[in-house]
C-alpha cells in the first residue's frame, strides 16, 4: 500500500523538516512541571528513546520559561513551547532557543504584542503552530455555527492565520482538534481544501489507553489514508511514551514509517497448547528496544503458525510445550516452550551481528 500525501508547504523545527513531502513525524507533550527542568529532561530522554520526533512543553509562567534553555540544551529532538495569553512568555521562549511555538495570535493581546512576537520568531526562523481546540472556540464562532462544528474550527484557525499573514509571517503549522472523531476528521478535511500549510493532526482528549488508542487510530488512520497530516499526536490520559508508541504503530500500519519490528501474533484459540499470550508479551517487550524494520511472527498452533512464521523474517510456532524457530522461511531450531523467546532473540541477534560486520 502506497499512500499519496497531500502537497503542503515545508517548515523546519530546528533540523526537522515538516510538510513538503517530509515523513510524518510523531509528537508528544510532557506531563512534568516544566519548572522542574531535571524531571522534564528525564521524561524527554525516555520519549526520544521511544521514537518521539517532536516534544512540546507547557509554559504557564516566567519560571517555566526560565527552564527552557536548560531543557533545550540537554535534548536532541525539537522543543516546542506551548503558550497562551501572555506574549512575554513567547518572547522568553524564543530567547531561550526553542524550535517552535504553539500560540494563537488572537489570544495574546493587542496587535503590537502579536507583531513583537512574530518579528522575534522571524528573526530566529521559529515556526508558529496555530492550534484550535473545539472546547475553546471564540464565543462568536460558537454562536454563528451553533456549537463546536468543523466549520467553526476552520474559521477560527484561518482567522488566526490571517493575523500572521498580515505580518508577512508564513512559517505556520495548523491543528484542529476535537474529542469527537467525526468532527475532527471533518475539520481537517475542510481545512486541507482551503490551505496548503502543514497540518498537525490528532483527536484531543481521546481518553485512557484503550479507548484513546481506538479513537486515535480511527481518526488519524482516516486522515492519513487520505494523505492529510504532516505531524501527529495521540492524546492519551497515560504515560506520554504510550502516545509515541501508538503514533508509531499507526504510521507503521499504514506504511508511512519503517521504525523497528512489526510483530504478527495470533489471537489464540482452543488449539493453542502453549501460553501464547505471555510469550507474545515477552517478545513484544524485547523487540521494543530494536529499531531495525523486521517482521516477527509469534504463533501458537499448527494450523496457521508454521506458514505465518515462514513468511516473516523471524518467527516461532508453538506446539505442546515446544516450538519451532524460523529464520527467513527455514526452521533453524526446535526448543522447549520456556526457551522460545530466548531462542528467537538469539537468532535475531545473529542477524544484527552479521549486518554490523558489513
Amino acid at each position: 500500500m502506497r499512500l499519496e500525501r497531500k502537497p503542503t508547504r515545508q517548515i523546519r523545527l530546528g533540523p526537522l523538516a515538516v510538510g513538503g513531502g517530509a515523513p510524518v513525524s510523531v509528537q508528544s507533550m510532557c506531563n512534568t512541571d516544566t519548572r522542574d527542568a531535571a524531571a522534564t529532561i528525564r521524561q524527554i530522554m525516555v520519549l526520544q528513546e521511544a521514537g518521539c520526533d517532536i516534544v512540546r512543553v507547557a509554559v504557564p509562567d516566567r519560571e517555566a520559561a526560565g527552564a527552557l534553555a536548560a531543557i533545550q540544551e540537554a535534548i536532541r529532538i525539537p522543543l516546542v513551547a506551548d503558550i497562551h495569553f501572555d506574549y512575554r512568555l513567547a518572547l522568553a521562549a524564543i530567547e531561550a532557543g526553542v524550535d517552535g511555538l504553539r500560540i494563537n495570535p488572537g489570544n495574546i493581546g493587542k496587535r503590537e504584542r502579536v507583531e513583537t512576537v512574530v518579528r522575534a520568531a522571524q528573526a530566529r526562523r521559529i515556526p508558529i503552530r496555530v492550534g484550535v481546540n473545539a472546547g475553546s472556540l471564540e464565543p462568536e464562532l460558537w454562536e454563528k455555527h451553533g456549537g463546536p462544528a468543523a466549520e467553526a474550527m476552520v474559521d477560527s484557525a484561518l482567522g488566526h492565520v490571517r493575523i500572521l499573514e498580515a505580518l508577512d509571517f508564513h512559517d505556520i503549522k495548523i491543528s484542529l482538534k476535537a474529542s469527537h472523531v467525526g468532527r475532527t476528521v471533518d475539520a481537517y478535511r475542510l481545512i486541507s481544501r482551503k490551505t496548503d500549510y502543514p497540518l498537525h493532526i490528532g483527536v484531543t482528549e481521546a481518553g485512557t489507553l484503550l479507548p484513546g488508542m481506538v479513537k486515535s487510530s480511527v481518526g488519524l488512520g482516516l486522515l492519513l489514508a487520505e494523505g492529510i497530516g504532516d505531524t501527529l499526536r495521540v492524546s492519551l490520559t497515560d504515560d506520554p511514551v504510550q502516545e509515541v508508541r501508538v503514533g508509531i504503530e499507526i504510521l507503521k500500519t499504514l506504511g508511512l514509517r519503517e521504525a523497528g519490528p512489526v510483530m504478527v501474533s495470533c489471537p489464540t484459540c482452543g488449539r493453542c497448547e502453549i501460553d501464547l499470550i505471555a510469550l507474545a508479551r515477552d517478545v513484544e517487550q524485547r523487540l521494543a528496544r530494536m529499531r531495525k524494520p523486521i517482521e516477527v511472527a509469534v504463533m501458537g498452533c499448527v494450523v496457521n503458525g508454521p506458514g505465518e512464521a515462514r513468511a516473516a523474517d523471524f518467527g516461532i510456532a508453538g506446539g505442546k510445550g515446544v516450538g519451532l524457530v524460523f529464520c527467513k522461511g527455514e526452521i533453524v531450531r526446535k526448543v522447549r516452550e520456556d526457551e522460545l523467546a530466548d531462542a528467537l532473540m538469539e537468532e535475531i541477534g545473529k542477524m544484527e551481528k552479521l549486518e554490523n560486520r558489513k
